[in-house]
């Protein structure tokens, strides 16, 4: 008989084995490689704006903490 705590993880571990598994299955096909690989299919389609915005934001905030940066004022290095 096997024991209800290893069954329930048995099962959870199957569950999730199959959840994980299911993003292997996406194919993307060679006519759609053309719109995926498109500037406004980026995660960051503006590099440089966003860098700069981040430098600015940090300047201002960094009193409070924000991504790492200490300090504040005008943002001059």
């Amino acid at each position: 008989m096997v024991h209800p705590k290893f069954k329930t993880f048995f099962v959870g571990v199957s569950c999730l084995g199959l959840l994980l598994l299911q993003g292997c299955a996406i194919k993307v096909n060679p006519w759609e490689r053309g719109n995926l690989a498109k500037q406004q299919m980026a995660i960051n389609p503006a590099p440089n704006t966003e860098a700069w915005r981040q430098h600015v934001f940090t300047s201002k905030e960094g009193s409070q903490g924000g991504y790492g940066g200490a300090g504040g004022g005008c943002g001059c290095n």
